[in-house]
């Protein structure tokens, strides 16, 4: 991508890498004007910017061109891009664990900072899904890779996805050094009016964090202090880094 000379492009392309990011927050249809404060943008510096990121593809504008979306060189980046989980037999060892709780099992993968999943609970619908993927400070799994990669939150105001969500950066940098004390994470009303998340670590054989494994369940039901439900987690969790290690 071109950014221009004059000394500023290291400059020009942190910015257009903040520009993608945005949109993949914001969503499909995100508006110049939008991309521009969340990421701190100057307007005339965005509107340039962007349509550079569209003449090379990695935006596209929405049918109405009222805003943009992620183009085809991202989703070819995306697809290049190794997932963690993807060679690992999960399906045996997630579905035992389906069958011992009466609660919504999620395996999701972390793959160049962003948030996969890579199991969905078939008995168990999952509304909202995408605020789970797109807005990390509101959702258990995404805490646990946000406590790993603090970067990842921005300088841009976090979005209030739900009444319960932090969006202060002193409650939320609280609540992750909490996550990272106990190596796990959890949400109540923070993603979804009405549903709670359990969510633990999954790892690599040599340590690395590769994904989570979380329950799910209505707020009321499932009990953030249930120790039954946490160390089924952290025993299903286990299997599945011993299945990752004979690989």
């Amino acid at each position: 991508m071109s950014v221009g000379s004059g000394g500023h492009e290291p400059r020009a392309v942190q910015r257009a890498l903040a520009m993608l990011e945005a949109v993949a927050t914001l969503g499909a249809g995100a508006s110049a004007r939008d991309i521009a404060t969340l990421t701190g943008t100057p307007p005339a510096t965005a509107y340039r910017l962007l349509n550079l990121l569209v003449a090379d593809g990695y935006l596209v504008r929405v049918e109405d061109l009222s805003g943009f979306a992620l183009g085809c060189r991202i989703r070819e980046l995306a697809s290049a891009a190794p997932d963690p989980l993807q060679h690992v037999d999960s399906g045996p060892v997630v579905e035992e664990l389906r069958s011992r709780t009466r609660y919504g099992i999620y395996l999701a993968s972390y793959s160049g900072g962003r948030v996969h999943l890579v199991d969905r609970d078939p008995d168990h619908e999952l509304p909202g899904e995408s605020t789970w993927t797109t807005h990390l400070h509101a959702s258990a799994i995404g805490k646990l890779l946000l406590a790993q990669r603090p970067e990842l939150i921005g300088t841009g105001r976090l979005r209030r996805v739900t009444e319960r969500t932090k969006i202060e950066p002193s409650e939320l940098a609280a609540e992750l050094r909490g996550v990272q004390d106990s190596d796990a994470a959890y949400e109540v009303d923070e993603s979804r009016i009405g549903r709670t998340a359990l969510a633990v670590p999954v790892r690599s054989s040599d340590g690395r964090l590769t994904g989570a494994l979380t329950a799910t369940g209505r707020t009321g039901r499932l009990d953030v202090n249930d120790s039954d439900v946490w160390e089924l987690l952290r025993s299903y969790a286990s299997l599945l880094r011993e299945s990752r290690a004979v690989l």
